[in-house]
């Protein structure tokens, strides 16, 4: 059964889930005033579910993981429908750490996965500088982890436009304010002034999802990022080939090389709010700890500095799947990680428009896990 589906949101998991949704012969209309902007324009594009693995977490890092398994697969898909290049990275990461209480903070991550069945390469720093001669003198050991990728945020953007055009998507640049429904089923969205009547909606709004329906209420936060971009120079130590992520005395850093010589250096956090604002001391932090872990990006240039909103979840598993109302439907809250989870959120929202159950490891993101808080806080 096709039917008429509204996105609410064109960031990386709205456009993915509009492209799959078209493809899938639904009528799809995505809404967004500024189509592919957000965090997922300043995103640093790691597909890196071993290397953010966290005791706890480990419905996460099985969904990622089996989300990083697929990305080869959405990348060629991609590729053949929008004609454009999909940005995927193979080259791997490599986790550097600085000093002996970040090596052993490495040690322990190692031994965690390991325990899961998920070992990974533990090296010295001079096996390290044998993959990577950027990695500086600092650098006193560490991981390698080639099954995490990366991709060109932007590119992949590009390309998921694209392909939704070619696939009939309908894109609208306005601003929804609310999802409607009648108490049983869903109706519509509401526009300034206008309603757009639909089947269903797809709420994908990132870190403004819980705005637009009282069952999103409390579920979805927004958190604060910092990025750099920086451009390779000539005469300047040339940039890694892999992702690099490190830790600098404690302090969480990563460099995601681009084509061309380009850098995107981030991993600040911070829960301020709404607040995008680029801040002097977020801008020191991040060039100071890089600096440390790559000596030689002293010598490029600084061409951007930017501030993205990722939509936080109360566990950090996102929310995919049913949320009350019949055809009203979430795929947003995943954090840091919307570039990796894009693939195994699409096809999960696929699967739930044709009336089946959220499948497979997206089980565990399925919303209905807050109903028993939001219960007792009633």
């Amino acid at each position: 059964m096709t039917m008429n589906l509204v996105v609410v949101g064109a960031g990386v998991i709205g456009l993915s889930c509009a492209w799959r949704a078209a493809a899938a012969g639904h009528a799809v209309t995505v809404l967004d005033p500024a189509p592919a902007s957000g965090a997922s324009w300043v995103a640093g594009g790691m597909l890196a579910p071993v290397t953010e693995a966290w005791p706890g977490e480990e419905h996460l890092l099985d969904l990622g993981v089996e989300s990083v398994r697929r990305w080869p697969g959405f990348a060629a898909d991609l590729t053949a429908a929008a004609g454009l290049p999909a940005g995927l990275r193979t080259e791997g990461t490599v986790v550097a750490a600085t000093g002996a209480g970040d090596r052993a903070e490495l040690d322990a991550l190692a031994a965690y996965l390991t325990r899961l069945g998920r070992a990974v390469d533990r090296l010295s720093g001079r096996e390290l500088r044998r993959l990577e001669p950027a990695l500086g003198p600092d650098v006193r050991g560490g991981l390698s982890v080639p099954g995490d990728l990366a991709v060109d945020n932007r590119v992949l953007l590009a390309a998921l436009r694209a392909a939704g055009e070619r696939v009939g998507v309908r894109f609208v640049e306005r601003a929804a304010e609310t999802v409607l429904d009648d108490g049983t089923r869903v109706t519509g969205v509401r526009l300034d002034g206008d309603v757009v009547e639909t089947d269903a909606v797809l709420v994908s709004a990132g870190a403004h999802s819980a705005s637009l329906h009282p069952a999103l209420d409390g579920l979805v936060r927004p958190v604060k990022g910092e990025i750099l971009r920086l451009a390779h120079r000539t005469g300047a130590f040339p940039p890694p080939s892999r992702t690099v992520r490190a830790l600098v005395d404690g302090r969480p850093v990563y460099a995601v090389p681009r084509d061309a010589g380009g850098l995107v250096v981030g991993a600040t956090q911070a829960e301020t709010g709404f607040d995008t604002d680029v801040t002097v001391g977020g801008v020191r932090d991040l060039l100071r700890d890089a600096e440390r872990v790559l000596p030689g990006i002293a010598e490029y240039a600084l061409v951007e500095s930017a501030a993205g909103l990722r939509p936080g979840s109360l566990d950090n598993l996102p929310l995919i799947g049913g949320l009350g109302p019949e055809g009203l439907l979430a795929a947003t809250g995943h954090g840091r990680n919307g570039m990796l989870l894009a693939p195994v959120t699409a096809d999960a929202v696929v699967a739930l428009l044709r009336g089946d159950a959220v499948p497979g490891q997206a089980k565990a993101a399925d919303p209905g896990r807050f109903a028993t808080a939001r219960t007792s806080r009633r």
